[in-house]
Parts: C-alpha cells; structure tokens; sequence
C-alpha cells in the first residue's frame, strides 16, 4: 500500500463481524495521527482500525480548516502542544515520506501578529511572561513599532501587538491529514468507510464492539472518540456526556490591490484575522452567535462578511478597501463547552475508550502532539511525548478549565 493517494484503498463494510486491537472513530487528522503513531511504536503489535464516515473528506473540518499554528497561548499546557508539533511539521518529509510518495506540506512561518487595544496591555503581558517561561520568543510591540514593521497597518486605535517570530505560521492541512493515512496505512492500519451508529457494551465500564451502519461489527480492545464535531454522539452511545459540539466558521477569500505577500497571521481586536495565500488573501472572524449544538450545516454566512469582517478589513488595512471577494466556504469546529480546549486522556467510567476531541480550533495544529499523546496513553498508560494531563477529562466533573481564554 505504500505510495499509494490517501484517498485510495478504503474497506467498505461488509455486515461482517471482525476483530480490532484498537479502533478510532474518526479518520480526520486527529484520528490519523493516532492511527500513524501507534502503528509507528515498535512497542505495538496489534490491528488497529480507523473508521471514518467522508471518505472523500469533502465536508471534513481537517479539509476545511485554515490550517494554521501558534506558540502564542495563554496556557503551558497549549503551549508545549505547538512546541512538540511545529517540531513534527517541520520534519514530515522525514517522518510521514512512504516509498514512492514524498511528503511536502508546505509549511510557512511568517509568524502571527495579535493586535490589542489599550485595555489589552495587561493580558497581554501576562500572556507573554507565560510564553517566554515555555522558551516562546514572544516579541510586545507598541503600536508604532508594529507599524514600522508593517507600513500597511492602521494602528491609531490600538495599544500593543504581539508577535511569534517564528514557530507560527500555516501548512496545506489536507497534505498533512494525507500525508498521516498514508503512512499510517504502509504501517498495516486499516481504513474502513462507514458510519458509526452505535457501541455494544460487553460489561460495566467496557466497550465491546463497535457497530457500523452497514451491519458491520467490530470487536475491540480499545475504542479512540476522534469523531471531530461528531464526538459528542458518539459519547452519548455509551451513556456518556461529551461536551463537544459543531461550530460553524466561514472562510473567505479575496483580492486587493493592497499587496502583503510575506505578512504573518494578523489577528484583530475585532474578531476578524487575515494572512495572505499566495497573491491572495484568507480571512475568517468568530460569528455573533454560535449555530445549535445539532447544526451540522456548511451553508456559508456571507452577511458575517459583508456585516462584519469587510468593514474590519478596511478598518486595519485602508488598502483593502478596494478588495474583490473571491469565494468562500464553511467547516465545523469540534467546539469544547466546557472550556474550548481539548479532551485527551482515558474516560474514568468506560475504561477503554479514549478521548482526542474538543479541540475548538486547534485540532489541525495540535494533531501531531496529541495523536503521539494518545497513542502513548493507550500503550504505556500515560503520555511520555508531551503532558496531557491538563487535557483529561477529569477536569470537567472537578471544575477545574484551562484558563486559555480568561483574559
């Protein structure tokens, strides 16, 4: 199977009843990464199945995602995420390359630029003590001094800047989420296209098998939720209350006349952030409102655009005003209601059944630490690559939230 396009040799399911060691539900980059790790540890012997209901990828949110990455959080526990995985991205060729196929993501690392006002400088501050305590050169600029970085900028209303000089940046998402099957699949995993309806119990605390929609049934040893927006289904099926929910975000490109080609990640007091994209530019903004949690639909809101992200655009970047919208489209974030951070770790009531959900934007970068993670939790029993342990989900019965998104 080695070289061959990821989107090849899917197992359709049968009706058949067979047996896995391990069985991810969800083929996304998230489960990929999982799937690829495991498969990669010598310390592994086992069958894993990935079973993913878009085969095409067509409405994944991996494929959908501006597939970007960061060291600027507020938290050590994201931080050292980005740390570990912008370590990986930068070395996919070597790690994920099957003969007759080389990886090439794409990866940039112009940097991100988040711009605050006045009343931000505090958090700001704080944000950057954390980051620079991880080993982040995190760089605060006042508003002039952005500006003399960056002529095309507007910055009379703004009060600091911050900056990653390097270890940010964006990658072609869907190279890599292909890039994780194929290598995974040259590994021995096995792709199974199906839609997963429910699990059977085989005891207090333990899945036994997971049903498909075609009648398959597949015996398991260990169960991985990396069902995306999907993941709060599919806790349900064992009883369970996953707090992760569909998150509709839009995307939209456009041109201008107003050329910034090696410009970072620029993120806007007002909810809006733009980068360029070759000659052209991407942008998306958080909405006003969150779709139901049942809203699965990728309709775009372009009102978002005309209402909201053009007039910020041109706000921040008087070049822009001339800008022509080009297209668009929508893909879902698995959103986190408790604290919009990740779920990674073993379910305490279902003993097998392992989280890699929830992570309310940050899945695409966050993919190569969390898969190596959690594949390191089901065969040591704790991950060794990087710490999850602020990521279990213990930390929502105890109350106790990553503070990602306090300031």
């Amino acid at each position: 199977m080695a070289g061959v396009p990821g989107g090849a040799g899917l197992s359709r399911g049968s009706g058949m009843q067979r047996s896995f060691d391990v069985v991810v539900i969800g083929g996304g980059v998230i489960g990929s990464s999982v799937a690829y790790h495991l498969s990669a540890n010598p310390a592994f012997a086992g069958r894993i199945a990935v079973v993913e209901r878009d085969p095409t990828y067509a409405t994944a949110s991996s494929s959908l995602s501006t597939s970007a990455i960061r060291q600027q959080f507020a938290t050590a526990a994201n931080i050292r995420m980005s740390g570990y995985s912008i370590g990986f991205l930068r070395r996919v060729r070597e790690l994920l390359s099957v003969d007759g196929y080389e990886t090439d993501i794409g990866l940039r690392e112009p940097g991100y630029l988040i711009l605050g006002t006045p009343g931000d400088i505090p958090a700001f501050e704080a944000k950057a003590a954390t980051q620079r305590a991880c080993g982040v050169n995190t760089e605060l600029l006042t508003p002039e001094g952005a500006r003399r970085r960056h002529p095309w900028l507007r910055v009379d209303d703004l009060g600091i800047a911050s900056y990653g000089p390097d270890g940010e940046g964006w990658f072609d998402g869907p190279a890599l989420l292909q890039a994780f099957k194929r290598k995974a699949r040259a590994q021995g995993v096995e792709y199974i296209a199906g839609t997963v309806t429910g699990l059977d119990m085989a005891g207090a605390g333990q899945i036994g098998a997971v049903l498909l929609a075609d009648g398959g049934r597949l015996l398991c040893g260990r169960v991985v939720n990396a069902a995306g927006p999907w993941s709060g289904q599919v806790g349900r099926m064992t009883g369970l209350d996953v707090p992760v929910v569909p998150l509709k975000r839009c995307i939209f490109v456009f041109d201008s006349p107003e050329k910034i080609p090696h410009g970072p990640f620029v993120f806007d007091p007002s909810g809006v952030a733009f980068r360029p994209e070759g000659h052209r530019y991407l942008c998306t903004a958080v909405p006003a409102a969150e779709n139901a949690a049942d809203d699965f639909g990728l309709d775009v809101d372009h009102a978002l655009f005309d209402d909201m992200i053009w007039p910020a655009l041109a706000h921040r970047v008087p070049g822009f005003e001339r800008l022509r919208l080009l297209r668009a489209w929508a893909g879902l974030y698995e959103h986190n209601l408790f604290d919009h951070s990740a779920i990674i770790g073993r379910h305490p009531e279902v003993t097998n059944l392992v989280l890699a959900c929830g992570f309310s934007g940050h899945g695409m970068m966050h993919a190569p630490a969390a898969g190596a993670g959690a594949s390191e939790l089901i065969l040591h029993g704790e991950a060794r690559s990087v710490d999850l342990r602020p990521f279990a989900f213990e930390r929502i019965a105890a109350n106790q939230p990553i503070r990602e998104h306090v300031y």
